[in-house]
């Protein structure tokens, strides 16, 4: 079993590199931006309670992200290829609910894959993205609050995953087959 956390800062490429990882591999994915989307737009309570939260460019309580992704996680079933987590987690905290949640299912995370794009690439991409989709979440203001929020906290997954021997560093600027190609390595090698 395969289970990846995919990391990097918004617009960073993980949804695409996401898409060739699954077509390549069959694995699931989880992307909690998209989960969080749908339940916003279905007008559930768990939704109601994201929006709060995203609106203002701030993190999704640990509890209740939790909740959410091993729901999710459990509905692939027990002899699924493995996962790719996409924008989860964001924390320390985080992480090691996921490792305990994955534990207490005798699974593991086998890599952290980060992809590595300079802040001002991310800002164009992510602007584009929102003239491109209708995002609200991608607006200059916003962007740069998701940003800070990265670097805040989310950043020092880095070191959390390299002293648990599993992070892997990838240049995510530049063509996406390429890019890809350095994602395939690693995952072979898991």
């Amino acid at each position: 079993m395969r289970n990846i956390v995919i990391f990097g800062a918004p617009g960073s490429g993980k949804g695409t590199q996401s898409d060739l990882m699954i077509e390549k591999y069959g694995l699931g994915h989880i992307s909690t931006g998209e989960v969080l989307r749908e339940e916003i737009k279905k007008g559930t309570p768990v939704g109601k309670i994201a929006a709060s939260f995203i609106d203002k460019g701030q993190l999704i309580p640990d509890d209740l992200m939790i909740e959410i992704l091993a729901g999710v996680y459990d509905g692939f079933g027990k002899d699924h290829p493995g996962v790719i987590f996409d924008g989860f987690p964001r924390t320390i905290p985080q992480a090691e609910a996921l490792k305990k949640m994955l534990d207490e299912r005798g699974h593991r995370v086998g890599a952290m894959i980060e992809l590595d794009v300079p802040e001002e690439e991310l800002m164009k991409r992510l602007i584009l993205r929102g003239q491109q989709s209708g995002r609200s979440d991608d607006n200059e203001e916003t962007i740069k609050k998701r940003l800070t929020v990265y670097h805040q906290q989310t950043a020092p997954l880095i070191e959390w995953y390299a002293q648990e021997g599993i992070h892997y560093h990838v240049n995510g600027f530049g063509e996406v087959n390429r890019i890809f190609d350095d994602i395939t390595k690693i995952i072979e090698s898991i």
